[in-house]
């Protein structure tokens, strides 16, 4: 296995829009999560779950979970899920969490899956793509209603649709969107 040298913000950054370009863009009518109908998608996972996308990613995450002393990392899952790993891989010294939707109803019936988290335990929710917020304030509410307390929201993508408001609004912490749709995609139709 060939192994990189560490990377700085900067590169990890460039190489973090240039994945999502590539491979995350989607252009054509899709409905977004919202129920809303749009004309192009920007699909995280497509970029994050190969080798460049999820090194960059993670090295991102990693630093913004160091910057704000988080203990764990995670969010709703499938959208959370590799950008957790994502900052395991890089190194940064956080539990991996996963929410879910809704409780389970067997098993040990739990919402919050993964490592315990501990009463001390400060969590950094992360989310692939925002537009309404909808699904990163659902995140927010099921941890705090388990009593942990949030340090802050990092985004892979915001498409700047007022979601980061409704975010920053309930969460009451720092909001970090790594890139941005005018980033991703600057000749989109609804600029």
């Amino acid at each position: 296995m060939d192994v990189q040298p560490p990377i700085t913000s900067e590169e990890a950054r460039a190489r973090l829009v240039a994945a999502l370009r590539e491979h995350a863009l989607v252009i054509g009518e899709v409905t977004l999560t919202s129920g809303a109908v749009a004309q192009y998608l920007v699909d995280v996972r497509r970029a994050i779950l190969l080798r460049e996308g999820f090194l960059s990613c993670g090295e991102l995450v990693a630093e913004q979970a160091r910057a704000l002393d988080a203990t764990a990392v995670g969010g709703m899952t499938m959208g959370a899920d590799p950008i957790a790993c994502s900052a395991l891989a890089a190194g940064a010294d956080v539990k991996a969490f996963f929410v879910r939707k809704e409780q389970k109803q067997h098993g040990l019936a739990r919402r919050i899956e993964g490592p315990v988290l501990d009463p001390d335990d400060r969590l950094l929710i992360v989310e692939d793509v925002v537009t309404t917020g909808g699904s990163t304030i659902r995140a927010i509410e099921a941890v705090r209603a388990e009593g942990h307390e949030l340090v802050g929201v990092v985004a892979i993508c915001d498409r700047l649709a007022g979601g980061a408001e409704a975010i920053k609004a309930e969460a009451g912490v720092p909001y970090v969107a790594l890139t941005t749709i005018d980033e991703i995609y600057p000749e989109r139709p609804d600029r």
